[in-house]
């Protein structure tokens, strides 16, 4: 089974993914909760929860890799666990954004301060 939770953090939208990525009906689920987030600035595929990626979920990440560079959206993968990150780096040519924890926190409080701001 696969689920998605999606949280927005201003211009920035965190997508929380559990279970395994291994059926096309995931792989199409992921897809669309991140084009549904075409106006945001960053995406972030949380995959903290994901116990497995194979073949058709490994190339839907490429091809949202490929639409978010498009739409000049950074697109990163945070805390994959040692497995899926394998699988992942030989998946890609040219290899996922993977934030650290560091990172995910600057850009967690980059965003809560960019919301106060403007509200």
């Amino acid at each position: 089974m696969f689920t998605l939770n999606v949280e927005h953090f201003g211009d920035m939208a965190v997508i929380e993914c559990g279970g395994r990525i291994v059926q096309s009906d995931a792989a199409y689920r992921l897809r669309n909760a991140v084009i549904a987030e075409a106006d945001a600035r960053i995406v972030i595929l949380d995959f903290s929860e994901v116990e497995s990626i194979e073949g058709g979920g490994l190339g839907m990440l490429i091809y949202l890799q490929r639409w978010a560079s498009d739409r000049y959206i950074r697109f990163k993968i945070f805390n994959p666990s040692r497995t899926v990150r394998e699988r992942i780096d030989r998946a890609s040519v040219n290899g996922f954004d993977v934030a650290s924890l560091d990172e995910m926190t600057a850009l967690l409080i980059a965003a809560d301060q960019h919301y106060a701001v403007a509200g």
